[in-house]
């Protein structure tokens, strides 16, 4: 008899939920994982709680609706990370979930499988996934928006109008790379026949209101703010330069599929002997419009975003991981109606690894990079620094501490105190609005920034913003793993209020 391995019968059989499983394995892994090592919050996740804590309509930062969430969760877990570390698992959950329905919906249950099975290879999906921000949360959302239009385009089912236009409004009050994608969703229905049909009824019009009610107070504020410039365009000089920038961004993208591409390449018959014994999973014809709907949105995206970076100089790719979303359901439809499973138990330790390697590698280096004498960010003790400056704050001066700057890293860990006191950029007041340095030396707060020598001398940019500063004794706060690190080594200084 052939042998057939329990996870293909699993596939065959309970497609959602093999699903399911690997989903809630994934996500527990990288809830449990950032609360037993991280120590403070990732990236620029203290950032984002930050901007949020003041549920300011529109920010430098883009729109506002993942500032928003990630305050919400962080109060509704009592001021703790847990909160938001759930939310960011909760927007993969139901990325891969809505990616698993697209996909059953072209190319049937039990391939939809291996294609969220390889998407969750990408790297984008793993440890950047723990950092919730505008791309974690714009991940479902796109997710959504491809299921719902095919769904009207390919299925010619109009009541997914309504569901399409939300998702279209909360994208854009989300990243600001939603235009762009909308402008490809249309462009794509422009260009096919079935696609221009569902647009010559009032269903669009409706969507298009729906659209703009929900982005009304963000669009509003982009024009007083007077934001909607593009960036400068290159000199012809750079275009270069620029060109070899978007050279390292597409391999960058390649580099993030590098797991389903090990995947083909190990499945592939070029290295079998007995092809015929390798077990099959079967699909339905996948419909033409299907077919160019999965390449597009698996290629245009990643396209477009990684040219417009290169473009204009910026450091990631203009949409983050959302624009590989398609990138296994598009190899799983160019694979064919048969796709054969060779070599299973290799398949299923390269696919583990690819899945676990990224969380290996975090926690290797959180414990292992402070004996070489490297400083791991998410390794600074943000509860212990924000709970003695908050308290100081309030026993000197007999107030709440509502206000902190000087420097940045240090001043948005302190910001997520249980006062919550607000965040001033000093260096670049006008990224924080909500707050000037006028407004700060009234109601008075605390300054901050990394110690050099045992007096707590400021730097010489703080003191010239704060004349007359009376610095503290430093606070020395020593790291959760000591390794070869000198003690943490904070100077600080206290400007009172003015105001009763």
């Amino acid at each position: 008899m052939r042998f057939t391995s329990l996870v293909i019968e699993l596939i065959r059989a309970r497609p959602r939920l093999v699903v399911w499983l690997v989903v809630l394995i994934q996500a527990a892994l990288w809830l449990i994982l950032p609360v037993l090592l991280y120590r403070s919050p990732p990236g620029d996740l203290a950032t984002v709680l930050a901007y949020g804590r003041e549920y300011q309509v529109g920010t430098v930062l883009g729109p506002p609706l993942a500032f928003w969430l990630g305050d919400i969760a962080f109060r509704a877990a009592g001021n703790h990370m847990f909160g938001v570390y759930l939310l960011a698992q909760l927007c993969g959950i139901a990325t891969f979930w809505t990616l698993y329905l697209l996909a059953r919906a072209i190319v049937g249950g039990q391939q939809a499988v291996l294609a969220v099975l390889l998407t969750m290879t990408v790297t984008a999906f793993s440890s950047p996934g723990v950092e919730f921000g505008p791309l974690v949360l714009a991940r479902p959302l796109w997710a959504l928006l491809l299921l719902h239009s095919w769904q009207i385009m390919g299925q010619g089912r109009r009541n997914a109008w309504f569901a399409w236009s939300i998702e279209a409004g909360l994208l854009l009050l989300t990243i600001p790379a939603a235009i762009g994608l909308l402008m490809l969703v249309t462009g794509f229905a422009l260009a096919t026949e079935r696609g221009r049909r569902t647009l010559t009824s009032f269903d669009p019009l409706f969507a298009l209101l729906v659209i703009v009610v929900l982005a009304l107070p963000y669009l509003i504020w982009l024009l007083r703010a007077d934001t909607l410039a593009l960036p400068p365009w290159p000199a012809i000089a750079d275009l270069s330069d620029r060109a070899l920038h978007w050279i390292g961004l597409l391999g960058g993208l390649l580099l993030a599929i590098s797991g389903i591409v090990a995947l083909v390449v190990i499945n592939s018959g070029w290295f079998g002997r007995n092809p015929e014994d390798a077990p099959i999973i079967y699909r339905p014809p996948v419909d033409p419009l299907a077919r160019d709907f999965v390449y597009f949105f698996a290629i245009a995206p990643a396209l477009a975003g990684s040219l417009i970076s290169g473009l204009f100089g910026l450091d990631r790719v203009a949409g983050g991981g959302i624009v590989l979303l398609m990138s296994g359901l598009a190899v799983i439809v160019a694979t064919g109606d048969l796709v054969h499973l060779r070599r299973q138990q290799v398949l299923r330790l390269v696919w583990a690894a690819a899945v676990i390697a990224p969380a290996l590698a975090v926690a290797l280096t959180t414990l292992l990079l402070p004996w070489t004498g490297g400083e791991v960010a998410t390794s600074l003790p943000a509860t212990a620094i924000a709970h003695f400056f908050g308290d100081s704050f309030e026993r000197r001066t007999n107030h709440p501490l509502r206000a902190v700057t000087g420097d940045a890293q240090l001043a948005t860990l302190i910001s997520l105190d249980a006062g919550r006191p607000h965040l001033l950029l000093d260096a670049a007041p006008e990224r924080t609005p909500w707050l000037t340095l006028a407004k700060f030396t009234e109601t008075g707060g605390v300054v901050v920034w990394r110690a050099s020598d045992t007096v707590g001398t400021p730097p010489a940019d703080i003191a010239q913003r704060f004349p007359g500063l009376v610095p503290e004794v430093p606070r020395a706060f020593e790291w959760p793993v000591t390794g070869r690190q000198p003690l943490l080594r904070i100077g600080w200084a206290i400007v009172r209020p003015k105001t009763p």
